[in-house]
């Protein structure tokens, strides 16, 4: 996979091998050079992704490689919140959720040490995952080479924003060209609307009109309500709260919580200081 954006090879050593294998430090060089065309992992590149861009990548065929934006992906990493956890005899399986979607993380065991067979995260941890995309009959999930979970929660923000920087790289070009090409390329491939269109002080006109992200256009009167609020208040990245929203629109609780769902499924709003404050996600 070539370089992109200032990403190279992995610098930790998880290479791993297939689900059985777990973490493996070193390099693994397969049997390159040979005959065999085998893949080197010691050239993977790590990626970092959204889930749904993992629930949503291609397979051109079943055990055709993944890709996502039509680039192969090998490593990725990905941050989210535990919302179960299965343990079992040779693996624990952690639910991840990450706010674009949900996925099964498969971390293997090591029978013969004990501290290995138990759950490390709780529920509602937010964790960090590196490992490799698996499908299996249809259905994906993340075999982990490694997992932590996260000290500071600025890495989730900053985790999004480096997903996002490279989804823009591969589906827009070199940072720049975009503005001479007119802003033109790229897919819905992750959880924006790709681009099109802008989060920003003009996102809204008087009267209600819609000259904003496109899927604003898809979203309810509530919604759209909801959005020309916070797209005219001074919340800034800390956001507005639910109850401000409600007060300031005439909408009620339930319907404030509706609309949010609508634009945080569409990639318009972030959640902030907590599930009941929002943003606008910017473009």
């Amino acid at each position: 996979m070539a370089q992109y954006g200032g990403y190279q090879r992995t610098g930790y050593g998880a290479q791993g091998g297939e689900d059985g294998g777990g973490f493996i430090g070193g390099s693994q060089q397969g049997s390159q050079g040979g005959g065999g065309g085998s893949k080197g992992y010691s050239d993977d590149s790590l990626r970092p992704v959204t889930i749904k861009q993992l629930v949503d990548c291609e397979e051109a065929y079943p055990g055709a490689d993944l890709s996502i934006d039509g680039i192969p992906i090998t490593q990725v990493t990905v941050v989210g919140q535990v919302r179960a956890v299965n343990p079992q005899a040779t693996n624990i399986t952690y639910r991840l959720d990450d706010g674009t979607a949900i996925m099964d993380v498969k971390k293997w065991v090591d029978a013969e040490k004990a501290d290995d067979t138990n759950p490390q995260f709780g529920l509602d941890t937010y964790v960090r995952v590196w490992g490799r995309l698996k499908s299996f009959n249809g259905k994906k999930h993340i075999g982990a080479h490694f997992m932590r979970a996260i000290d500071d929660f600025n890495e989730v923000s900053y985790h999004m924003l480096e997903a996002t920087y490279v989804h823009l790289y591969f589906t827009k070009g070199v940072p720049g060209q975009q503005q001479q090409q007119g802003g033109a390329g790229g897919g819905d491939g992750m959880f924006v609307d790709g681009g099109h269109g802008g989060g920003g002080n003009n996102a809204m006109q008087a009267g209600g009109a819609v000259n904003g992200p496109a899927r604003l256009a898809q979203c309810s009167r509530n919604a759209q309500t909801m959005f020309n609020f916070l797209n005219n208040s001074p919340g800034g990245n800390e956001g507005i709260h639910l109850n401000l929203i409600a007060s300031q629109t005439g909408l009620s609780v339930r319907d404030v919580i509706s609309a949010a769902d609508e634009l945080l499924g569409q990639g318009i709003v972030y959640t902030t200081m907590d599930d009941e404050t929002w943003a606008i996600l910017d473009y």
